[in-house]
């Protein structure tokens, strides 16, 4: 078959702690700007106090599948197998839930490793509708993800990702026509066409991974599923006139929050009164 047996038996090295750490470290000033190419990251981590080259850094940002995003000028077309869709958001009026859903893909790192998560987003209503976390890039997870989405919600007219491999594949694109959804696809290097997704990572980014600083793949699945349900029926958008995104995405299904519901379940102050009061009475009783 014209392969060498240490082709045959290659096994991926995982990356060691130096490599990790930088990776994190890509990852947070990625996520604040993301218009940052290879060097200007390299010299936002020089400046950070990380030595490290470019060739290091771009191998990096190539195996957490990041990329600068700005218009680039296209002198040439490469050939691909797989069609590339246009965009159909420009200037649409996005009126009512499950008019645009939207996907994408980012890197969430680890302690001791790193996954990626892919999620879909409701853009009316900024709701999270499907969510998955693999440790490879390939397309099975989000076909999962696809799959899940569309058995819980009615399809929407026109579903947005960028031109990853993930979502030009004939799996994908070949499901949400079958599905009667029209397909539409950034400009190659255009976060501003898939903004609401952009905005959700920096979002689960700095409000749950960077605090938390999950160790394994199962407390990155546990944290997530509870973050997610967070962020769909409890957290306040100030763009849906602090309303949560399940409100808006379930209008007159979904109660409004009660006070201090969106708390829980961290204790209001109520509740830490009454344990310390009960604490109190607790003690006199030994001393009586």
């Amino acid at each position: 078959m014209s392969l060498s047996r240490s082709s045959l038996y290659y096994a991926r090295q995982p990356e060691n702690s130096e490599n990790l750490s930088l990776m994190e470290a890509i990852d947070r000033q990625y996520t604040q700007t993301p218009f940052y190419g290879v060097r200007r990251i390299k010299e936002a981590l020089t400046r950070q106090g990380y030595s490290v080259n470019h060739k290091r850094v771009r191998r990096l940002m190539r195996l957490m599948g990041l990329e600068a995003i700005y218009p680039k000028p296209k002198t040439s077309q490469a050939n691909r197998e797989n069609k590339v869709y246009p965009y159909l958001l420009k200037n649409l009026a996005v009126t009512q839930p499950n008019q645009v859903w939207a996907a994408d893909i980012t890197y969430i790192p680890m302690k001791q490793g790193f996954v990626y998560l892919v999620a879909i987003l409701d853009w009316y209503s900024r709701a999270v509708l499907s969510w998955k976390i693999s440790t490879t890039l390939d397309s099975g997870f989000c076909l999962e993800t696809l799959e899940e989405a569309l058995s819980k919600y009615p399809p929407p007219d026109i579903f947005n990702t960028d031109q990853g491999c993930q979502f030009t594949s004939l799996a994908w694109t070949q499901r949400l026509e079958t599905a009667g959804v029209q397909i539409s696809m950034d400009g190659k290097g255009r976060y501003l066409d898939n903004i609401f997704v952009e905005r959700l990572w920096r979002t689960v980014k700095y409000e749950d991974v960077y605090l938390k600083r999950y160790e394994t793949v199962r407390e990155v699945k546990e944290g997530l599923k509870d973050y997610f349900s967070f962020y769909n029926h409890q957290r306040l958008h100030q763009a849906l006139d602090y309303k949560t995104p399940a409100q808006v995405y379930n209008p007159g299904v979904e109660k409004p929050l009660k006070s201090l519901e969106w708390l829980t379940p961290l204790a209001t102050f109520q509740q830490l009164s009454d344990d310390y009061d009960d604490e109190v009475k607790k003690m006199d009783r030994l001393r009586a």
